[in-house]
């Protein structure tokens, strides 16, 4: 069973559009909603916003209904100059760039006792992913790439540097890593999927209401022919 965490409110609705035989539990204050879209079993669930909400989201779909993959779906700043507002960036791995154990010995980034810098995304939920995208959101690109995650909105063009600089990551959010650290201690296969909304920095953008409505137009059409292609 696939388990789904999206951020955005319509695109949680539109896919919950699709389930058959839907069954809602609530727990630690988020809906979770079990059925069948496409004929397969998913779990859709919108998760609060930030590392911790993110992070008991996963943690639950692990322990309440064992699921075989999650896919995390969202919005972020981009931290490449080819990336541009609309695309779409598929991790290739997760890290939190708010963690600093440096003073430890560690590297800017590990999670102390950890193993790992960075949580690496499943290759096959990837490829998957990269495949129906280009099939169903012809119009847009696709890029794969590090997700860099932390409790801040980055909004300045020195932050977004120092992001670079340090991790030489792809775009920044504040809930991709902890799904993934989450992901990773309970051996559970994961993509991280991001719709870029701003360039991370203090630049103009597009009409936000205008981004949103195309991001989950993309996002939709992406999860409905994964969860169709998807075998566990």
């Amino acid at each position: 069973m696939l388990g789904i965490i999206g951020a955005m409110d319509e695109e949680v609705a539109r896919l919950k559009e699709q389930m058959e035989d839907a069954q809602v539990q609530t727990w630690a204050g988020m809906e979770f909603y079990r059925g069948r879209i496409n004929g397969k079993e998913a779990v859709v669930v919108r998760s609060g916003i930030g590392k911790v909400n993110a992070a008991v989201c996963a943690q639950i779909l692990a322990d309440r209904y064992e699921v075989s993959a999650i896919v995390n779906t969202g919005i972020a700043g981009s931290l490449d100059g080819k990336i541009d507002i609309g695309d779409i960036v598929l991790s290739t791995d997760a890290l939190q760039h708010d963690m600093d154990a440096t003073n430890f010995g560690y590297t800017l980034g590990q999670i102390p006792r950890m193993e790992v810098l960075s949580f690496q995304a499943d290759r096959r939920l990837l490829e998957l992913a990269r495949a129906c995208c280009k099939e169903v959101n012809p119009d847009i690109h696709v890029y794969e790439g590090r997700v860099v995650s932390g409790d801040q909105f980055v909004s300045s063009q020195e932050k977004k540097e120092w992001l670079i600089r340090n991790f030489k990551g792809s775009c920044t959010e504040m809930e991709g890593a902890a799904i993934a650290q989450a992901a990773y201690l309970n051996e559970i296969p994961f993509l991280i999927i991001r719709a870029i909304s701003d360039k991370a920095d203090n630049s103009a953008t597009m009409d936000y209401p205008a981004f949103e409505a195309q991001a989950i137009d993309h996002s939709v059409n992406l999860m409905l022919e994964m969860i169709r292609r998807y075998e566990a």
